[in-house]
């Protein structure tokens, strides 16, 4: 598959501009960074991004605290929403937030701007202007990417199944939809179920997975998922059956359980972010702006398919191994 340097896609050097003046050489100022939840891989490579931010900038004389907090579950809407709520009023000096849902979240953050607190959203979009940046995957891409590595393992014919993440999602509903835009330009493959949803957790992924392999496990040649727990639950149901890298499975993200899965051949193509990236630059992007500097709008950190045969390479390498305990310690 052909792609693009990924040094020039995700190279560093365009953050020359994010260097900051001495305006806060003297404040210390509270950013609060919300992740969707607390528990998957992906979101500790976002905490990881911020904590390097915030040593980088005290590096320079600029005192910052990174709050990290978040609700433990992916679909904890209410949770998520009292703590966008709280770091409001505790009039925090700017907020990161990825929302988990793309119109849930709008009042609290409208609410947010009306106190003049920056917010700049991250990984997943939202139905509001009232934002500093928006700093994200091109999710769209992410999930035509998946396509057509599927449509290369398929050589372009074969039954197909889009196992869905939840309503509401915005990156993943994004993801779901560059696959399908990708699937329907090979004619000889047919989608033979797009509509069920895996949930907010692998439990729940491993349930889903389950019950569609029993309806289409018969007829199924190749799957794809759009996240991290809902690889992981379907490379599970896979192996239940014994169906693992005879199904080609393509899913988004990593953590260990998905690397082992593509060393082992479970997994045959995922779609991978810099959340590391996308972390720091939240942090980055809401310093930046409260000195009164221009920031972009949008901000894409940029996404790559990684296969069996490329994961060893060194700027892959890089992605699937986030320094998480350098940053975060053992947690």
């Amino acid at each position: 598959m052909a792609m693009k340097p990924l040094r020039k896609l995700l190279g560093f050097a365009f953050l020359a501009c994010l260097a900051v003046s001495h305006f806060a050489a003297t404040k210390n100022l509270k950013i609060a960074v919300i992740p969707k939840g607390t528990t998957h891989e992906f979101w500790k490579a976002i905490h990881t991004g911020a904590v390097k931010a915030q040593k980088e900038l005290e590096g320079q004389g600029i005192k910052v605290e990174v709050i990290w907090k978040g609700p433990l579950r992916e679909d904890d809407r209410d949770q998520q929403i009292q703590v966008v709520e709280s770091f409001v009023n505790r009039k925090v000096d700017g907020i990161v937030l990825a929302p988990l849902d793309s119109t849930a979240l709008v009042a609290p953050v409208e609410s947010a701007a009306n106190m003049k607190i920056p917010l700049v959203v991250i990984d997943s979009g939202l139905k509001t202007d009232r934002i500093v940046s928006y700093i994200s995957t091109d999710n769209f891409k992410g999930g035509q990417l998946a396509g057509e590595r599927l449509a290369e393992l398929l050589k372009g014919k074969g039954k197909v199944i889009l196992l869905r993440y939840q309503v509401g999602s915005a990156s993943t509903e994004e993801r779901e939809s560059g696959f399908l835009d990708a699937i329907k330009k090979h004619p000889g493959i047919t989608l033979i179920s797009s509509d069920q949803y895996a949930g907010a957790t692998r439990d729940l992924a491993y349930q889903a997975s389950q019950n569609l392999l029993t309806r289409f496990g018969k007829d199924v040649d190749g799957i794809f998922v759009p996240n991290e727990s809902s690889t992981v639950g379907m490379m599970m149901a896979l192996r239940d059956i014994k169906k693992n890298g005879t199904v080609k499975l393509v899913g988004f993200d990593a953590g260990q359980q998905l690397i082992d899965g593509l060393q082992r051949g479970d997994i045959q193509g995922l779609v991978i972010q810099n959340p590391v990236r996308m972390g720091y630059l939240g942090v980055m992007t809401v310093v930046q702006h409260l000195d009164k500097k221009k920031v972009e709008k949008r901000i894409d950190t940029g996404v790559v398919v990684v296969t069996k045969e490329n994961m060893e390479q060194p700027d892959m390498k890089d992605l699937l191994y986030p320094p998480v305990e350098k940053y975060l310690g053992r947690e």
